[in-house]
C-alpha cells in the first residue's frame, strides 16, 4: 500500500519541531537501528536525517568550551609535583580521552564540567 502526503497552501515543505527531530535522530542512531527504516517510518529522506545529525553535532561542538584550571597546590620549592587526587567520577569518551572529577572538586565546578560534556 502506498501512502501519499499532500501539502496544501503556500508552504511546500513540512516543518518538524526540534523535539520531533531529536526523537527521529535518537531512533535512527540508536544501537541496531537502520536509518533507512526510520526514515521510511517517519516519511523523511535519509539525507535529511544525516543533515540534522551534522547540524546537531556542529552545535554541540560550538557549545564546548575547554576549561583550564590552575592551582599552586602541587608546587614544592619551585618544582612542580603532579599530585592527582582520587577521582570520584571518571568519564571515558569515545575518542579515548578521559575526564576526571575529584571528590574534593567544588560542586559548581563539577556541574559546569558535566554541563559542558552534554
Amino acid at each position: 500500500m502506498t501512502q501519499v502526503t499532500v501539502l496544501m497552501g503556500a508552504r511546500r515543505r513540512r516543518d518538524w519541531s526540534d523535539e520531533e527531530r531529536l526523537e527521529i535522530l535518537r531512533e535512527a542512531f540508536s544501537p541496531g537501528a537502520c536509518v533507512t527504516h526510520v526514515a521510511r517510518r517517519h516519511d523523511v529522506s535519509r539525507g535529511l536525517i544525516y543533515l540534522w545529525r551534522r547540524t546537531a553535532l556542529r552545535h554541540v561542538q560550538e557549545a564546548f568550551v575547554p576549561a583550564v584550571i590552575e592551582d599552586d597546590l602541587g608546587s614544592v620549592a619551585g618544582m612542580s609535583v603532579a599530585v592527582e587526587p582520587e577521582a570520584a567520577i571518571v568519564l571515558e569518551l569515545t575518542d579515548g580521552r578521559r575526564m576526571r572529577i575529584s571528590a574534593t572538586a567544588p560542586p559548581a565546578l563539577a556541574v559546569a564540567a558535566l554541563k559542558a560534556m552534554r
